[in-house]
């Protein structure tokens, strides 16, 4: 599952069951919502992937370090460093008892490692607020320090089977096309979407789970961002875009991902050289990173201002301990 990583924002709770939404007479009423649920659930049924985290052992703890692993990074790099972190920490005490710079160290190559410092920033606040258990309440997930809206709704979805609009980059895809009859979701998560989102929800939790688990599965094996195939889909004689001959996308140009020259790929190489360092770096060490200076320092300030890297004395440099 993909999603743009959370930040803390107020909860949009779903409407109560069986309370009518214009949401979808606002999306043009294509398709009720019962049309598209039994198909879909079914297919997850029989299609879906065996991973860890959707094992009845992994916990809510695996389900939340799943989430935030899976932000913004596919499934096939996130399984070695998730596997490593739960025989590491098996609980959010055994994290909170580490320094954060060790949980930057363990997130390895995963990419945007702030979210290794929101992660360690949850167990603590799970250890000294509610004993060391993920919460049940969506409010009490939403209050953990980065924690935003779509990580407090998967995680009370998927480890305790909740009603809640899962709303990720996979599902707002499905629902582009299969309700609105468009090729690509907004690039950013609109109001719109979310009311949508809440009206497709099933009554009852735990088929709402099951059809977030399902929708977003969806998404990210036949209702692909290229090629989707519609062949093997569900619920393909009921998409609005299929019917409509899959017009093509008219709205912003969508946001492509560069990664070679960037601020994060030097980033990403003096966090490499700490990461393996058995002590504090010296500043000579990092400069031999990446030939331009200016962008090289850029990177470093970035990384201390975020807190990933401290600086000491000397121009000395390590990950952070407290």
């Amino acid at each position: 599952m993909t999603a743009i990583p959370d930040s803390p924002s107020s909860p949009v709770p779903a409407p109560a069951a069986g309370t009518p939404d214009p949401a979808l007479r606002d999306a043009g009423g294509a398709v009720a919502p019962g049309e598209l649920h039994d198909p879909v659930i079914d297919w997850f049924e029989g299609h879906a992937r065996d991973l860890p985290w959707r094992h009845p052992e992994a916990g809510p703890w695996g389900v939340m370090v799943s989430e935030f692993m899976l932000q913004q990074t596919p499934v096939a790099r996130v399984l070695p460093v998730y596997e490593q972190w739960l025989a590491r920490w098996p609980r959010p005490a055994d994290l909170a008892a580490e320094a954060p710079g060790e949980a930057v160290r363990a997130w390895g190559r995963l990419g945007y490692p702030r979210r290794a410092l929101r992660l360690h920033g949850a167990a603590v606040a799970i250890t000294e607020r509610h004993g060391g258990d993920v919460p049940r309440d969506h409010a009490q997930l939403l209050a953990l320090p980065g924690i935003g809206e779509y990580t407090a709704a998967a995680v009370a979805s998927f480890a305790y089977g909740q009603r809640h609009a899962v709303l990720d980059t996979n599902v707002r895809r499905v629902f582009a096309r299969a309700v609105t009859g468009t090729e690509y979701p907004p690039n950013a998560t609109t109001a719109a979407e979310r009311r949508l989102a809440r009206a497709l929800l099933p009554d009852d939790e735990p088929t709402a789970a099951a059809w977030a688990a399902a929708s977003m599965e969806l998404g990210a094996l036949v209702c692909t961002a290229k090629g989707p195939s519609c062949e093997r889909c569900p619920i393909a004689a009921r998409c609005a875009w299929r019917l409509a001959g899959k017009p093509a996308h008219q709205g912003p140009p969508r946001r492509g991902q560069t990664y070679a020259g960037t601020d994060r790929q030097v980033r990403g190489r003096l966090l490499a050289v700490l990461r393996d360092a058995v002590g504090p770096v010296p500043q000579a060490v990092l400069d031999t990173v990446w030939d331009e200076p200016v962008q090289r320092a850029r990177a470093l300030d970035g990384l201390v201002s975020d807190g990933l890297v401290e600086p000491l004395a000397g121009r000395l440099y390590r990950l952070p301990l407290t």
